[in-house]
């Protein structure tokens, strides 16, 4: 190829992996299904060569007709997810209290914030660099479209409040469209290699590839474990959340499962040991007193608190898909090495 390379683009303009048209010729090549499938191949090459793990097409067709991406983009065709596997070790040093903050910076922002946009921006450009529109789509972490809602995974106090006028994707249903996964009973997305252990993001492209099959489910039997697992109770039987619940035991409220909450925690509220026992009822407004008062872990100066909880559910999800033998990625030591530990109430009991 000639001309000097930087970042797969040539110095003459032309890009290192795209498939070279003059620009009468691009509209009728961009329908030749050999030339698609060219470009399909380059696709999955591009996201795995930039961390994705999986990569998957769906038709717009899939997801209605007031769909979010069609919203996003009206001229979009195609929705292509990657997802990102969780790496075990983060989550596994939670589940054995040796360390806490590599899920939240490691597992969290940094796959939100660095690895997945890279991936998406380079996918986007080769399909603009072959004439395509491309429209890339990251976590909104901060962005709730409800009045007084949260996100467990961010600070409450960092979010913006019904911001109706952007629209965003439902992540783990896009995901499922675009045959990543199949949905648990706790929501998240699950895959045949990581369980869920997942994290995506989608380009959104007015081109039109071979879609990928959708999962027929049969990762999840509906088994409860995750909502066993909550330490806040967050899960109800069906698998619906109380957000708020989520984020006050997200950050650490259950003291059994908290090697840094102080024997008096929550010293101003009549019901503390339910507080601690993650039993106590949960408002909104209340939530938001627990959460300000729980940061016993030293705090960090990010967005994303730290995740005490590890995302029990997720943890005890994979266990159990571990434990069943459903899982491809195999190694060589389960998840789980050790009895579950806790400490008990009576740590917390002052006169």
């Amino acid at each position: 190829m000639s001309g000097i390379e930087r970042n797969g683009i040539a110095q003459n303009g032309a890009a290192e992996n795209s498939i070279e048209l003059n620009n009468d010729e691009q509209n009728n090549d961009m329908n030749n299904p050999n030339n698609m499938s060219e470009v399909r191949s380059e696709i999955i090459r591009l996201a795995r060569e930039n961390g994705a793990d999986l990569v998957g097409f769906a038709p717009i067709e899939r997801f209605g007709g007031d769909s979010a991406a069609k919203r996003l983009l009206p001229e979009c065709r195609t929705v292509i997810g990657c997802g990102f596997r969780g790496l075990r070790g983060c989550s596994r040093v939670i589940e054995e209290g040796s360390t806490y903050y590599q899920y939240t910076t490691m597992g969290v922002e940094n796959m939100d914030e660095t690895i997945i946009p890279a991936a998406l921006m380079r996918v986007s450009a080769y399909i603009e660099e072959n004439g395509g529109i491309a429209l890339p789509q990251r976590r909104h972490d901060q962005i709730m479209n409800t009045s007084d809602g949260t996100n467990p995974e961010v600070h409450y106090n960092r979010v913006w409040h019904n911001i109706s006028s952007e629209t965003l994707l439902d992540f783990d249903d896009t995901a499922v469209k675009c045959g990543l996964g199949e949905r648990g009973l706790h929501g998240a997305l699950l895959c045949d290699e990581f369980g869920p252990f997942v994290r995506c993001g989608f380009v959104l492209c007015d081109l039109e590839f071979e879609p990928t099959p959708m999962y027929e489910p049969h990762l999840c039997d509906r088994c409860g474990k995750c909502v066993a697992g909550c330490p806040g109770h967050a899960l109800s039987a069906d698998g619906s959340r109380d957000d708020w619940r989520c984020a006050v035991y997200y950050c650490g409220a259950n003291g059994t499962k908290n090697p840094f909450m102080p024997p008096d925690a929550y010293a101003d509220f009549a019901d503390r040991l339910a507080i601690i026992a993650g039993e106590a009822e949960i408002t909104p407004e209340k939530a938001k007193r627990i959460i300000d008062e729980t940061y016993f872990y030293p705090a960090a100066q990010h967005d994303h608190p730290c995740s005490i909880c590890g995302r029990a559910c997720d943890v005890e999800c994979y266990i159990h898909l571990e434990e069943r033998g459903l899982l491809t990625r195999k190694f060589k030591q389960p998840f789980r090495r050790r009895e579950k530990w806790q400490f008990g109430l009576d740590s917390f009991e002052v006169e």
